[in-house]
């Protein structure tokens, strides 16, 4: 069930705006409101039309109680309350089917974000009409587990830029602007946790969208990180792989064919040297398997260009 804050009387005539701006709020109640605060103060001076979308998922604290109690003085404020935890990945798809802005906006809630750039970004998509997303790309990690986090981001990052042939200077940044128009036909494809902003990032860049990235400070979190090591970096792992078999599945599995045919030549090679007109089963299999994964690959691709939409 989702409560939303009741819209203005009937008769009344409210302006399109043309910033949406989604805020997933999770047990943020010790600096929430001071998050909403900054967003509307750096909109305000921008002069842009705007709406912000705050998500309450189904916190367990008062972050609801403080963005209720926040609405009367921020106009531009919808508050909009989930019955249950859905993840911040919902709460984004949710937001961005409900904006009505012809630009939409990403962030958090944990004071992390430089959100006073929030018209930075829109700014460089109303310039330039060939730019579809705008991505904060942070210039330095302050996340929780550095050590581990730092270089499991950056082989998936890698992994990433591999596959799309694409450099990528942050792959799951959370601060975005993009084409509300652009994004619709992908967001069924967002998953329901953190690995969303990964998802939308390679969803454009496998369909040709030009994306745009900022450099921007990233700061300490306020409040407990919902970050899980372990399952998220799985997560993102696997949605990577997802989202390029999706768009480009010869990116996967053909330079995989590719390797086991090579591999089987040279073995055929060596066999055929050491024992003439013996091929042993394991060279056999090499092949086999090869062709295999290469007519999987050939198929897939098949399918993809044959798929209407996304």
């Amino acid at each position: 069930m989702v409560n939303e804050t009741p819209q203005p009387s009937e008769g009344a005539v409210e302006p399109r705006p043309h910033v949406s701006i989604v805020l997933p709020c999770y047990n943020e109640q010790d600096h929430v409101v001071q998050e909403v605060e900054r967003i509307c103060a750096a909109m305000d001076a921008s002069g842009y039309g705007y709406e912000l979308l705050a998500v309450d998922d189904a916190s367990t604290d008062d972050t609801l109680l403080r963005l209720r109690g926040a609405e009367p003085a921020h106009p531009h404020l919808r508050v909009i309350a989930f019955g249950h935890n859905g993840g911040a990945g919902t709460v984004r798809r949710i937001g961005t089917q409900r904006a009505r802005g012809e630009i939409v906006v990403w962030t958090d809630a944990d004071m992390s974000y430089p959100n006073e750039r929030i018209p930075e970004l829109v700014a460089m998509l109303d310039a330039d009409p060939d730019i579809d997303q705008v991505v904060g790309a942070r210039t330095h990690e302050a996340g929780s587990h550095k050590l581990l986090r730092v270089p499991t981001k950056w082989l998936i990052r890698k992994l990433a830029e591999r596959l799309t042939n694409t450099r990528i200077p942050d792959l799951n940044s959370g601060l975005r602007a993009f084409r509300r128009e652009v994004s619709l036909p992908y967001l069924r494809l967002l998953p329901p946790g953190f690995s969303c902003v990964t998802t939308i990032t390679l969803a454009f860049l496998s369909n040709q969208h030009q994306v745009r990235y900022v450099p921007i400070d990233y700061a300490t979190r306020s409040g407990r990180s919902k970050f899980h090591f372990v399952r998220d970096a799985y997560r993102y792992i696997l949605q990577v792989l997802r989202m390029v078999m999706y768009f480009n599945p010869l990116n996967v599995l053909m330079p995989l064919a590719l390797w086991l045919l090579g591999i089987g030549a040279a073995k055929f090679v060596f066999d055929m040297v050491r024992q003439p007109l013996y091929v042993p089963n394991n060279t056999i299999m090499l092949f086999m398997t090869g062709l295999m994964v290469a007519s999987m690959a050939l198929l897939a691709d098949l399918i993809v260009r044959s798929r209407n939409g996304t």
